[in-house]
């Protein structure tokens, strides 16, 4: 019985979709003296050199460009198999990328009853093509809108309503709990443009294909190969739901590490300190970001008074003009604390802590809405990784549930 529901079941799946026919002509000729998108990188021969309507593995075809990065150009193809979109990010050629893979295939494995489960971009597939000059590695995963950070810029106040900020991290927060005790994994890079927006309005899919197909994307021809512009989405008429991305220094929590990890103007006390570190760090992410994604600026910035740019000196500087001196404690486990403070934990670098309210100060005089965000944000901007509250925590945090 059991070969004939397999028989039948197979015989019932819809066969292959064709292939469309995009046009070969009528696209505008970018002049070779332009430097467009990826070009402007020096090795970006390295880049797959990819076709429109181009079909991979006989599965994948590509409709149109989304974008790059600088070891990566991102496109939107048709799955031939499942009839659905999908996005195809396509590696430098030889490009390494064992390590992030194996994280998708972790983030995979967590509970699917997990309510941070659809809120984790993860992988649908991973491929080898093969170009002249070498292989490339190729992730595909669910088509996504724009970030937090687009959405952030498209704001003309460039700053996030509350009840848009607290629906966001609702989302995250379910996603990070999610990463760290079902997946045991560190991000170490959450940030607004790795924070997306599923497409929920699958028209404007429809809409990207039709306008490839009637208005060719702009191009440049290098030795027979195309350089295409990126395409944008339009703007969807219904929002989908966030999802955490970008896993590509993504680290197990259960390992002990003191390498520096995160962005500058979001690295955590202990990173900085080079004391051990895990899961917390990505709270003190969350807790940066928060900041850009409410004021409209950074909380930190690490500027050097000696115009040398970002310094560790600076940015712990600026923490204490925040959060007061660290803990002696903490400064005891740090491999580069000797750099910055004296044995009894006192300020040694040569820069004035800025003067300003700190987050303790600052809620004697606000009114009880805003002390109670306050409250939340210094649940997350701890010194010790050990006082901040978990993702699980913070998900029942008054403010954020008011």
């Amino acid at each position: 019985m059991a070969h004939i529901i397999r028989w039948a079941t197979k015989a019932l799946r819809k066969p292959p979709s064709p292939p469309v026919v995009f046009p070969r002509g009528g696209y505008k000729t970018i002049p070779l003296t332009h430097v467009l998108e990826e070009e402007q990188f020096e090795h970006f021969r390295k880049y797959y050199p990819a076709h429109i309507g181009e079909v991979l593995t006989t599965r994948y075809q590509i409709v149109g460009k989304l974008g790059f990065g600088t070891t990566s150009t991102v496109w939107l193809a048709r799955d031939l198999e499942a009839h659905r979109y999908v996005s195809l990010k396509l590696y430098t050629r030889d490009e390494d990328n064992q390590e992030e893979f194996q994280i998708y295939k972790r983030l995979s494995q967590g509970s699917s009853w997990h309510p941070g489960h659809s809120h984790v971009r993860k992988a649908l597939d991973v491929f080898t093509v093969s170009s002249s000059k070498g292989s490339h590695q190729c992730l595909v995963q669910i088509p996504t809108w724009e970030s937090f950070g687009d959405l952030l810029y498209r704001n003309p106040s460039h700053r996030f309503t509350e009840d848009l900020l607290k629906a966001g991290l609702m989302q995250i927060l379910l996603a990070l709990d999610y990463l760290h005790t079902e997946c045991k994994l560190v991000h170490t890079d959450i940030q607004s443009d790795n924070i997306l927006q599923e497409i929920e309005d699958e028209s404007i899919l429809e809409s990207f294909t039709q306008a490839e197909l009637n208005n060719p994307s702009p191009r440049k021809i290098i030795n027979g190969l195309p350089i295409y512009a990126s395409r944008p989405f339009d703007l969807p008429k219904v929002f989908g739901r966030a999802v955490l991305s970008d896993f590509g220094s993504a680290v197990q929590g259960e390992e002990r590490r003191n390498h520096d990890a995160q962005p500058n103007i979001y690295r955590s006390p202990e990173v900085m300190l080079k004391t051990d570190w895990s899961y917390p760090v990505d709270i003190w992410n969350v807790g940066a970001m928060v900041w850009d994604l409410f004021e409209g600026r950074h909380l930190f910035y690490g500027n050097d008074p000696d115009g040398k740019g970002y310094s560790t000196r600076a940015h712990l500087a600026e923490v204490m003009g925040v959060l007061g001196p660290p803990p002696l404690d903490l400064l005891q486990r740090g491999k580069r604390s000797h750099e910055f403070f004296t044995s009894d934990g006192k300020w040694k670098q040569n820069i004035e802590i800025p003067m300003g309210a700190g987050l303790e100060l600052t809620e004697n005089i606000l009114d009880g809405k805003n002390k109670m965000f306050m409250a939340f944000m210094r649940g997350m901007l701890q010194w010790r990784p050990e006082d901040r509250k978990t993702a699980k925590e913070l998900l029942q945090d008054p403010w954020l549930n008011d």
